[in-house]
This record gives structure tokens, C-alpha cells and sequence, in this order.
């Protein structure tokens, strides 16, 4: 039934469009008799097929295409049209599909064959205690062009191992840095993180992301020695000596850190110290407990009192002025008045000022400060012993001890060696030094003689030159008429070498005409040997080591990446830097490359310390900066600059500006 109403309408369509046809063209005219029988459906299709059909047929053959309907050629060619993207997006589907699967077959295979790879690296054993020596790590996605460079293991994540990564050529090297401390701590700013001022993760950046760029690879472990002979190190992860391996280098750099030194004091494990971001929770938390529990009822007068005492034994001060910050800013806002009248906070100083490396015009302005803010500063004192509650000391013309409640203390006195150097210092009798590892001026660990290893950081210390052993040597060569006299160019000239042989001496050597005339005691215009001696033997008096700060750390690590890069250049094109920017001078009996090249010479930038709402700032050579606003801000800013990244940067903005607006954070994480 329904066929055959779709057949009697295209009829009537074909019907209509004929008669349309030849009203416009006045051809074929046809009876309008024939068609008055055309109201039955069947004379319809009958019709249509005897009649119209032909005509229709007639009309697609023999008319020109104006003359002709459109619509079915429309039809047929939208479904021409439909036909084709389907069987399109067919193969374009189909393909995909292969491609995805091709490609994924390869990189399975790809994997399988890299796994099969570092199985069968990591088997090879070695060493002392025949440990797993792990050559090559999962990460690695080119071994075979990175197999070809120079291994760089280098031990630490802190100040002096960042400035050496971000400072080296990543197609020079095949880089390892290994850490059990897997982010960076922007650690002159971690006193500011014990009493909210700033968030911890506003000093952390990850190790991952800043050696991105360099295409290292990173180990959370810990170093636990070093095999010299077989350019070993043995990596532990965890606590767990069964996890123990071995990590092949052809250079390495240790910057390990240190720790706080005790002195033998007995009770050092009541005092808390302030070296990581576990440190400063630590401490946030201790601090808020303590006014917490001095609000409780329960709690005695004398025991609020202990519980709101605050001690920093040692050179601590800019934690004490955070402290006060605290309390005079934030504490009276959440608790009662009552407790900002109980809080002491005091400074155990065995030195006659606080910052006594400092300008003495910035040490008075500093007591003076502390002195008005009821900051109770405790000089030429010895801590003798530490109790849970309280701590016993002794001034240094006294002969009684005193006693000292506390709430919290924080021992700040110095550095001392980790297990690590501690380790790698008794296997080499060169290094005499016990809080430090011993370098050469051009930081190269003492005792290996093959400049394969380095040291930077608060883990080393450069040798004082000791200039009188070398007297001999110094006058002979620079007495170039071999008349036992040293005349004003002679000298200058030595002065000259001396200084670029040891850049500790260029501060003491820069003024060589007055350094003439100061020690030439018999005015004979010469310089005799007695008279260099009496003049080396005060300079070697003078020579003090370089501070364990973050600028000096900065600094060495900038220096030994740009050295590591010079010695792959020298390698390949046999290419050193001009005769001025390097001294020959070596003390080594075999010169190599490295002796060739300058050694590392330190740049006093200045120092600065936030001392409460105020800082100071010593530029050396008398140029010092005092004040309120002013040097917090520059202070600030300084340190803003130095961040390692973006991401840190606009934390410390945030967290800075929250504290300007809302106050510190007084949550105790």
C-alpha cells in the first residue's frame, strides 16, 4: 500500500512539472482530455509508465541540463558525496588505529629492551663490599650518547651544588646529583619560617625541576662513602644498609653541608637547630605549644614563665628578633596581655658583641636595638651544660655558674663535620682540619691527586697559603739580579704573583708601595730576606678562613661549574684562557689542565641580618647600612633577587604582603 501511494505521488510530481515545462516553452502540448481520466490512482500509474517515462527519459537525454530538473542529479550527488567521507573517515580511523597500535608495540618493545638493558647494567658488581654499580637509571633516555661524557656525581642539594648544576653545560656531562633532601632550602631566610612570617614552601623549590634544564638525573639517597681508588660512591637510600650501592664518577663535587658543632657540652640533645625545614616546624610548633599551655589554668606562674622563655646559644639573631616580631605584632592579638609581660627572650654570646663579624658600628647599633626591645643580649658567657628545663653558664671572669630556665633553646654556635667528611677525612692524611675538608685554592679536595674531586660549601675550607715555607722560594725568584736585595719593581712584581697564586693574600698584597715602605725598617729603598719574613709572617697572621655563609657557597659553585666546562672545551680543542686570567704556578709535581687554570677567588658582596623591623648591612671598607624601613626593604629585595626561581619569587611576595596586611600565620604547620 504504501509503494504504491509513493509511486502515484512522484507521478503526480512528474505530472506537474512536465505541464510547468511546457507552459514555459509552448512545446509538445497535449491533450487535456487524455488527462481528465487521471483522478483514479491507477490511470495514474498507468500513465506514468506508458506515457510520461518515455518522455522523462526522453527529457534527461536529449534536453540541455537547463531544461532538466535538478533534484534527483542533487541527490545522487550528496550521496556520492556522503558515500565518499564515510568511506574517508573509514580509512582515516582505520589508520589511526594502526598507527596508535604500531606505535605502541614499539614503545613497549623499546621499554622491554631499556629494562633488559639496566638489569643487566645494574648486575655488574664491584668494590670493596661488591655492591650493585648502577651505570645507568631508568630515566635515562639516550645511554648511548650519554655514556660517552664525563660522569659528574656531585653529593648535596644545597646553595653551592644548585649554583654548579645551573652553571654547566648539559652536553658537557653526564650529570648525578645525589641528596636524601630532595627539594632546594633558601636557608638565609628559615629564621622567618619558625614564627610564620613566611610559609615553608615559599624557601623549597624541588631538585627535579631545577635540574630539568640541565638534563641530570637526581637519587634521593644518602652518600655514605667514597671509594677513592675505584671512583666509587656508596649510596644508601633509607635506613636500610641492605639498599646499599655503588655510583662510578669521573669527577665529583662534595657539598654535603655540615652540621651544628656541640663542643662536648653535655645535654645538647634538649636544644633544638635550625639547618632544614623540618628544623623550623619543629620550632613553629614548639612555640605555639608553649602559649598554649601558658593560657591553661592549671599552669603555675613559675612554670608560665619557663614555658615563655626563649634562649639562642650562639650567633642566633635574627630567630631572636623574629621572635620578638611575634610577640609584639601577633601575640597580644590572640592571647592575653598578660603573657606578653612574661616573655623573655635571651642571646648566649661567647664573643664580646653580637654579629662580631660585623662592622663594631653595627654591633652597638644591634645591642642598643636589643637593649630597647628588652632583648636580654648575655656576652663573654659559656654554655657548660643543658638541662630539660633550664641551662647552667658561666661568664668568662666569673667563676660561678648560673642557671637559665627555658622554653625553647636554640643552639647556633658553629659548624662541624657530618658522618660523610668525617669518613672521607680520615681516609686521607692530608686533611688535618676537624671541622672541615681541606682545598686547594683552585677547591680541589687535598690528598687526591688526580683533580678529580672537589669540595664547596660549608663542608670545605681553602688551606691558608702559609706564605713564610715559601720564603725561599719567593725571594729567589723574584731577585732577578741575584743581588740578596729586592728593589720596589722586584717586589711589586712578586706581590703580583703571589696574589694571583693566592687570591686569600690579594686584600693584603693590593697596596704594595705602602707595603714597601711599612716593612723596608732600614729605609734602604731594598727589601732584605729578614725583612720579607717579618712582612709574610704578619700577612699569614691576618688570614682567616672564608665564613660558612650562602654567598661563599654561591660563588664556588658558580666558579667550579664554569671551571667544569673549561676543562671539557680544553679537552676537546686543547683551548685555555688567556695568560692573564690563569697562573701557571701549580704545587703539584704533575701539572694537569686544572693547574692551568684560575683559581677561585671570593668576592665579598656585603652581609646583612634582619634585626626586628629594622636591618643592617656591611659592605666592607667602612661602607655600612643601618635603619628601619629603608634596609628592611633593601634587605628584601636582596634576597628576593637571589631566589632560584619564578615559583618562589612570587610566594615570598604573597607571603610578605600577607604579613604587611593580616599578620603573621600562627597555625603551628
Amino acid at each position: 500500500m504504501i509503494r504504491k501511494l509513493t509511486n502515484v505521488y512522484r507521478a503526480e510530481n512528474a505530472y506537474n512539472a512536465y505541464n510547468k515545462l511546457l507552459s514555459s516553452h509552448g512545446t509538445l502540448k497535449l491533450s487535456t482530455k487524455k488527462f481528465s481520466s487521471l483522478s483514479n490512482s491507477n490511470n495514474r500509474q498507468n500513465f506514468f509508465n506508458s506515457s510520461l517515462r518515455p518522455i522523462h527519459q526522453y527529457m534527461r537525454l536529449n534536453f540541455s541540463s537547463r531544461f532538466a530538473s535538478t533534484n534527483v542529479d542533487e541527490f545522487i550527488t550528496r550521496r556520492k558525496r556522503r558515500r565518499r567521507l564515510i568511506f574517508f573517515s573509514t580509512f582515516v580511523i582505520i589508520g589511526t588505529a594502526l598507527l596508535v597500535e604500531l606505535d605502541y608495540r614499539t614503545s613497549e618493545s623499546q621499554a622491554k629492551e631499556q629494562e633488559e638493558k639496566t638489569i643487566r647494567l645494574c648486575t655488574r658488581k664491584g668494590g670493596p663490599k661488591g655492591l650493585v654499580i648502577a651505570e645507568h637509571f631508568t630515566d635515562e633516555k639516550d645511554y648511548e650518547n650519554t655514556a660517552k661524557r664525563p660522569r659528574l656525581v656531585i653529593l648535596g642539594s644545597g646553595w653551592g651544588a644548585i649554583s654548579l648544576i645551573k652553571g654547566l653545560d648539559k652536553k658537557k656531562y653526564h650529570v648525578t646529583i645525589i641528596s636524601p633532601q630532595n627539594y632546594f632550602l633558601f636557608t638565609p631566610l628559615l629564621p622567618s619560617a619558625t614564627v610564620g612570617t613566611l610559609e615553608a614552601r615559599s624557601l623549597l623549590e624541588p631538585v627535579r625541576s631545577i635540574i630539568k634544564g640541565v638534563d641530570a638525573h637526581y637519587v634521593e639517597a644518602k652518600a655514605t662513602d667514597v671509594v677513592f681508588d675505584e671512583k666509587l660512591v656508596e649510596v644508601t637510600s633509607g635506613d636500610d644498609p641492605n639498599t646499599s650501592f655503588y655510583i662510578p664518577y669521573d669527577k665529583l663535587v662534595i657539598a654535603v653541608g655540615s652540621e651544628s658543632i656541640t663542643h662536648g657540652i653535655e645535654g645538647i640533645e634538649h636544644c633544638h637547630t635550625l639547618k632544614s625545614i623540618n628544623d623550623a616546624r619543629l620550632i613553629r610548633k614548639k612555640i605555639m605549644d608553649n602559649f598554649e599551655k601558658a593560657t591553661l589554668p592549671t599552669t603555675s606562674p613559675e612554670e608560665r614563665k619557663r614555658l615563655l622563655s626563649f634562649v639562642v646559644c650562639g650567633g642566633g639573631v635574627e630567630f631572636a628578633a623574629e621572635i620578638y616580631d611575634f610577640l609584639t605584632e601577633d601575640v597580644v592579638k590572640y592571647f592575653p596581655t598578660v603573657l606578653r609581660n612574661e616573655v623573655q627572650v635571651s642571646i648566649i654570646q661567647s664573643s664580646d658583641h653580637i654579629l662580631n663579624t660585623y662592622d663594631e658600628k653595627i654591633s652597638d647599633f644591634a645591642e642598643k636595638k636589643f637593649k630597647r626591645d628588652h632583648i636580654n643580649v648575655i656576652t663573654n658567657a659559656r654554655v657548660q651544660k643543658v638541662e630539660s628545663d633550664h641551662l647552667v653558664y658561666k661568664m668568662k671572669n666569673e667563676q660561678d655558674s648560673k642557671n637559665l630556665d627555658y622554653g625553647l633553646c636554640l643552639w647556633s654556635t658553629g659548624i662541624a663535620m657530618n658522618p660523610l667528611t668525617k669518613a672521607i677525612s680520615n681516609k686521607l692524611p692530608e686533611q688535618q682540619n676537624k671541622r672541615a675538608l681541606v682545598t686547594d685554592s683552585r677547591l680541589r679536595l687535598k690528598g687526591i691527586q688526580d683533580s678529580s674531586v672537589y669540595a664547596i660549601g660549608d663542608c670545605s675550607t681553602i688551606e691558608n697559603p702559609n706564605l713564610v715555607q715559601g720564603l725561599m722560594k719567593f725571594f729567589n725568584d723574584a731577585d732577578l739580579d741575584k743581588n740578596g736585595q729586592l728593589t720596589y719593581d722586584e717586589f711589586a712584581v712578586l706581590a703580583t704573583k703571589i696574589a694571583r697564586k693566592y687570591p686569600l693574600t690579594a686584600n693584603h698584597l693590593k697596596r704594595a708601595h705602602e707595603l714597601f715602605d711599612r716593612y723596608d725598617v732600614d729605609k734602604s729603598g731594598t727589601l732584605e730576606l729578614d725583612e720579607l719574613r717579618f712582612m709574610l709572617e704578619e700577612i699569614d697572621k691576618k688570614f682567616t678562613s672564608l665564613p660558612a655563609t650562602a654567598q661563599v657557597a654561591n660563588q664556588q659553585g658558580k666558579y667550579l661549574g664554569k671551571k667544569l666546562n673549561q676543562l671539557v672545551i680544553a679537552a676537546e680543542t686543547s683551548i685555555l684562557p688567556s695568560s692573564r686570567d690563569y697562573s701557571e704556578d701549580s704545587d703539584s709535581n704533575c701539572p694537569d689542565t686544572d693547574d692551568k687554570l684560575a683559581p677561585f677567588e671570593y668576592a665579598h658582596l656585603g652581609s646583612m641580618a634582619y634585626i626586628g623591623n629594622a636591618a643592617v648591612a656591611d659592605f666592607g671598607m667602612g661602607w655600612t647600612w643601618m635603619g628601619g624601613l629603608s634596609a628592611v626593604y633593601l634587605w628584601r629585595s636582596v634576597y628576593f633577587s637571589e631566589q632560584v626561581s619564578l615559583r618562589t619569587r612570587v610566594l615570598l611576595a604573597f607571603d610578605w604582603t600577607k604579613r604587611s596586611l593580616f599578620g603573621r600565620d600562627i597555625s603551628k604547620f
